[in-house]
């Protein structure tokens, strides 16, 4: 018999609420000479909130329902602005949909954001060369496109290059897009950077979020990051519990300092992802030379 989407929730609220208390309780069990304010902060949450993605109060300001979208009918699809700036979504998505993605995307760039890519005291800067592996929408290079040189767009899924390229038209004379899945292999369907870029250009800040493939991306680019003298990288560690430890010790060995987003995340998302101790990820992984 086939499961109903009521049923489906309500196994899966079943499922988070045991999540729930299974963070608090063993973090309840740490020595509190190991516990961090940032440990405490996120455990505070969960006492008097429902698990959350991002456990923190600050996502209570974000409403779907008050994004308002736009038709382009000239493209046939829907847009929200942000900044003055158009960002199109794709074209099979509802108005409600759309709101509700958007929403997303706002929150995971919130300055108090564990998943925020940029910090007042780790941006990009004038002029850079910009790589962004993994984007989507393209919200990440959107909100740097009018101060950069060139922004290198790569997203494999097909459904995004045409709202991609309505969103960056405006600058399109700087902003390339590629159609194709970064990772450690070349075939087909993967690129890696080091074979695209070759080693002659110049890389000023490398952006990654690719569902768990982080670090395979990292280990395609070994020529392209080691020949950069002064590139920051910010890399999305929370898809999988050890990705913060294992990247960093990658980037490490690449000469690179290490520090990370505030705050964690607690993903529960993915076929793969094994969601276990001690639960709290961190967002965003930000290395600099």
């Amino acid at each position: 018999m086939k499961t109903s989407i009521f049923e489906k929730l309500k196994s899966k609220k079943k499922r988070l609420q045991r999540l729930k208390e299974k963070i608090i309780k063993f973090y309840s069990e740490v020595p509190e000479s190991e516990l961090t304010d940032e440990h405490k902060e996120v455990c505070d949450y969960l006492k008097t909130n429902e698990i959350n993605v991002f456990p923190y109060s600050f996502i209570e300001k974000y409403q779907s329902s008050g994004i308002e979208i736009f038709k382009d009918k000239t493209l046939g699809l829907n847009y929200m602005l942000w900044n003055g700036k158009k960002i199109y979504c794709k074209e099979e998505w509802s108005v409600k949909k759309a709101q509700r993605n958007f929403n997303n995307f706002l929150i995971e760039q919130d300055v108090q954001s564990p998943h925020r890519y940029l910090s007042n005291d780790f941006d990009v800067r004038d002029n850079n060369i910009v790589v962004d592996v993994g984007a989507a929408e393209g919200i990440f290079g959107i909100s740097v496109i009018e101060k950069i040189s060139k922004l290198y767009v790569f997203e494999p899924d097909e459904k995004w290059i045409k709202p991609l390229e309505a969103t960056f038209n405006p600058w399109k004379e700087k902003v390339h897009i590629i159609q194709k899945a970064v990772s450690d292999i070349n075939d087909m369907d993967f690129v890696t950077l080091d074979q695209y870029f070759k080693g002659n250009e110049t890389i000023d800040f490398l952006k990654v979020d690719v569902e768990g493939m982080e670090e395979r991306v990292l280990r395609g680019a070994q020529n392209v990051i080691l020949n950069q003298e002064h590139s920051r990288l910010a890399i999305c560690t929370y898809h999988k519990q050890e990705d913060a430890s294992s990247i960093s010790s990658l980037l490490a060995e690449y000469g690179y300092r290490i520090s990370y987003s505030n705050g964690f995340m607690i993903y529960y998302y993915g076929k793969d992802n094994i969601v276990k101790e001690p639960y709290l990820r961190r967002g965003v992984l930000r290395a600099f030379k």
